[in-house]
């Protein structure tokens, strides 16, 4: 089958490349993103691939589907960049990657929290300069902290087994109880005394309707002064100008985000040569206490590897059937 694989990066290819050997696809990897200039590129291919930030809006579906695409392959778990009711309306097939390592992940809003507590980023900076002096680089022992988990699912469940090994009192919030974490100890609350108790909040829920700015003024008001607060979900479940507002209040004590609520066209490429755009992440980059990293959460070798081989396992079962166990449609989960 033909693939148009828009935003195409050259750490992605040699892990397509070697799957697709045993697959025997014909993908033409193209570097700019879907957009509704760039989705006349897949002219005459029935099979597009996309990723979080290429936009599969009303209008770039149309375009898509006037020329021939059958199918939409996501290489990515997440699917809110999608119109689905226009997907279903042109007869698109949408399918996704529900799971590629939720270790990588986990470990990545860890990592996280490490570096803001123990202020690393900034220890590093100094002893470059040849700076050792340990002012301004207190922290606080995570044994014994509460752990608010926003999100139970795989991710979530790895997420509490680790900050479980630190030995911290672990909260949870999800309209689905988990028995792994359950058997760790967690104990499911409501959001509001998940965010009065949690010393750190870590978010891992999918961005709905019901999650879009979950973390808004109110809700940094319910926290304890000076938590943190962590997103490796989806940018946009945290309101930016409200955390903006709790980091120069100091109702928000520490921030880590993976993800950015208006990160298209910002994360994923070199941008060092040029002055930022954006004022609200230029903002959120003068905080001392504030860590952004580019969307890399997911950026280990294991799930590369993952990714690509059920994206073309994705695009075979719908060459071979007409249908995938990992299709999504409307607002639901198929597979």
């Amino acid at each position: 089958m033909r693939i148009a694989f828009f935003n195409a990066k050259p750490y992605e290819r040699p892990f397509f490349d070697r799957e697709n050997a045993g697959a025997g696809h014909e993908i033409q990897y193209l570097e700019p993103r879907l957009t509704e200039e760039t989705a006349p590129l897949a002219d005459g291919i029935s099979s597009v691939c996309a990723f979080v930030n290429d936009s599969l809006a009303a209008p770039v579906l149309d375009i898509l589907a006037a020329g021939g695409t059958k199918l939409i392959a996501l290489r990515s778990a997440g699917f809110n960049n999608v119109d689905l009711a226009a997907a279903d309306r042109l007869g698109l097939t949408v399918v996704r990657v529900p799971a590629y390592s939720p270790y990588a992940v986990a470990e990545h809003a860890v990592g996280l929290i490490l570096t803001l507590n123990r202020k690393i980023h900034r220890a590093h900076n100094r002893v470059r300069e040849n700076n050792f002096a340990l002012d301004g680089l207190l922290g606080f022992d995570l044994h014994g902290r509460t752990v608010g988990v926003v999100g139970t699912g795989k991710i979530g469940e790895v997420f509490a087994r680790i900050m479980h090994g630190f030995g911290c009192r672990l909260l949870g919030f999800d309209p689905f109880e988990n028995p792994e974490c359950l058997a760790l100890g967690l104990r499911y609350v409501a959001f509001e005394e998940l965010l009065a108790e949690s010393d750190v909040v870590s978010l891992h829920c999918p961005l709905t309707p019901e999650t879009r700015h979950l973390i808004d003024d109110a809700a940094i008001a319910r926290m304890k002064p000076g938590a943190m607060l962590i997103n490796t979900s989806r940018g946009a479940v945290i309101d930016t100008q409200a955390s903006i507002r709790g980091l120069k209040s100091g109702r928000l004590g520490y921030l880590g985000l993976d993800v950015y609520e208006e990160e298209e066209g910002v994360f994923f490429r070199d941008l060092s040569s040029q002055v930022i755009q954006d004022d609200q992440l230029a903002r959120l980059m003068t905080f001392p206490n504030v860590i952004i990293t580019g969307h890399q959460a997911f950026f280990t070798e294991e799930a590369l590897t993952n990714i690509a081989a059920t994206t073309l396992a994705n695009v075979s079962e719908f060459e071979r059937t007409g249908e995938c166990a990992n299709a999504v449609s409307g607002a639901r989960v198929v597979g």
